[in-house]
């Protein structure tokens, strides 16, 4: 390695590259880890990238994956660059010290977005002001969408996740010529990301690449193969094609992307519906990954940083005014929501007694944020012998009815709050004080796996990020989350004799609430 104020060289397996020198910190982007995901390896697990002679440059933000760009009720408070190239399977690594020998911790990012959305050249994410704080900080960009979650009977599944394991073995093997410790990473991922760090900490072919995890509002699962499949064949129906890779890789690629986008609004964190996502596929991801986690000794030696936003929901409602929708809605999304929680008439009556002047939005977003998040990461932290901590967003943004909601707490937990990115979500004046409580928190974890206050126990200690003071709360939520051992489960729709099946009229409830978020996010 060699280096110099106007690019420090860095060598790794299949190549030198030059970074530059901002602020301080030495910064790399674009680096690939894999090929170019397309020709023969369309929809085809990672292969390694072709080794190149000489430095590549790394100055700039490689390639992102192909994706839908948000509608215009989403786009207004998030943004999601597109940067054109077929290289899209890329890094970026800031370090303070780019060089053997320091072996500082490393924080690896995986952006949400769904799985269908999202990049690693987010400027929320930018990981100099980790580097800043003597930690190494890697973001990845991998496939996503159809492409890297759709399930063909001609091609494997998971591709996107098996992108995401390739990173970790780069960095595993590459890090410390920058400056990282092997020996001390800490896979960090929100929404999607932490969906997927959680998968990758319960797959055996990334056991000992792992030393820590954060899952900020996500839960280790994977989805029922047939959702997946629902998706690629209402894609298929669209473009008159049969439902295999081979023919989807032969669809010109913005076609591609604008059908998905469309059967994608029938989609939705509240009500559920097709959608993309990790599935058991008996290899990378050989059982349920929560089950692996919970009921298994998978990665029961990496320290956990779990948490959640207070109004999570409210990002998926608030735009296009869907909290007065769903509030008009009343009895319909209630049903909605008994069904995507595969809870019965106990569960909405006890979310009534427990909030009386909460709307019915509120309701049905608290019952799905309980369902998803909380409820998945109490149990995943009662179960497990490692040490796991817990924490709770709940500053509310400056901006009309966000709330404390899902993605938030991004700029604070980057200390990002000076971008206008984060200033989309937050509003002007975010409070810096509470970025440097949850941003020296994560520091602090990725460094030692102690982020500043007690580990779960039996009292149940959640760190509650709000205005004012960070302060340790002891069982938050607990009466709703006691109410799902009682619950009762919806009936599946049996068609007999004719007559309408049990579930059928929530069933139908449902198709039609999903009709109206589907038209309300155009």
């Amino acid at each position: 390695m060699t280096a110099d104020q106007t690019g420090p060289v860095v060598g790794t397996p299949h190549g030198a590259v030059r970074g530059r020198y901002e602020r301080g910190i030495a910064v790399f982007r674009g680096i690939p880890y894999a090929a170019p995901p397309f020709g023969a390896l369309r929809f085809r697990p990672p292969r390694p990238p072709e080794p190149w002679d000489g430095v590549r440059d790394a100055g700039a933000f490689g390639p992102t994956a192909p994706k839908p760009a948000y509608s215009e009720a989403f786009a207004q408070y998030l943004s999601d660059p597109v940067i054109p190239g077929d290289d899209c399977l890329n890094l970026n690594v800031w370090t303070p010290e780019p060089g053997p020998g320091a072996r500082l911790p490393v924080l690896l990012w995986l952006h949400g977005g769904a799985l269908t959305r999202g990049s690693s050249a987010v400027p929320v994410y930018d990981g100099s002001t980790f580097a800043r704080d003597g930690v190494v900080c890697v973001s990845v960009n991998y496939r996503l969408g159809v492409e890297g979650y759709g399930l063909f009977p001609d091609a494997p599944p998971n591709p996107g996740l098996r992108d995401q394991l390739a990173a970790l073995r780069w960095v595993h093997a590459s890090i410390e010529a920058f400056g990282g410790d092997p020996d001390r990473i800490t896979l960090c991922g929100q929404s999607a990301g932490a969906i997927s760090a959680g998968v990758l900490l319960a797959a055996p072919q990334a056991r000992g690449l792992v030393r820590r995890a954060v899952l900020q509002s996500g839960a280790p699962e994977a989805v029922e193969r047939d959702k997946v499949r629902r998706m690629v064949r209402r894609m298929a129906g669209r473009l008159k094609i049969p439902a295999t890779a081979e023919a989807f890789a032969a669809v010109d690629r913005a076609v591609l992307l604008r059908t998905q986008a469309e059967v994608g609004r029938l989609s939705s964190p509240v009500l559920g519906g097709p959608a993309f996502g990790m599935v058991v596929d008996g290899d990378l991801v050989p059982r349920d990954p929560l089950k692996a986690l919970t009921e298994g000794s998978a990665a029961g030696d990496v320290d956990l940083l779990m948490g959640w936003t207070r109004d999570e929901y409210r990002l998926w409602l608030v735009p296009g005014g869907l909290v007065d929708h769903v509030d008009r809605l009343g009895a319909v999304a209630l049903a909605g929501a008994m069904a995507r929680c595969h809870a019965g008439h106990d569960v909405p009556r006890g979310y009534r007694a427990l909030h009386p002047d909460a709307g019915t939005a509120e309701i049905v977003g608290q019952m799905v944020t309980d369902h998803l998040l909380r409820v998945p990461l109490y149990r995943l932290a009662d179960a497990r012998p490692g040490t796991s901590h817990l924490y709770e967003f709940a500053w509310p943004s400056l901006l009309p009815g966000l709330g404390a909601c899902h993605a938030l707490e991004l700029g604070f937990v980057f200390d990002s709050g000076d971008v206008p990115e984060s200033r989309k979500l937050a509003g002007e004046g975010a409070p810096q004080e509470l970025a440097d409580a949850m941003h020296s928190a994560w520091v602090r974890f990725a460094t030692s796996g102690d982020p500043g206050w007690a580990a779960w126990d039996a009292t149940h200690p959640v760190r509650v990020f709000g205005e004012g003071e960070p302060y340790t709360a002891h069982g938050p939520r607990d009466a709703e989350i006691d109410l799902w051992p009682a619950a009762r489960a919806v009936p599946e729709p049996v068609p007999a004799s004719g007559a309408r099946a049990p579930g059928a009229e929530l069933a139908a409830a449902v198709r039609r609430l999903r009709r109206s978020v589907a038209v309300r996010h155009r």
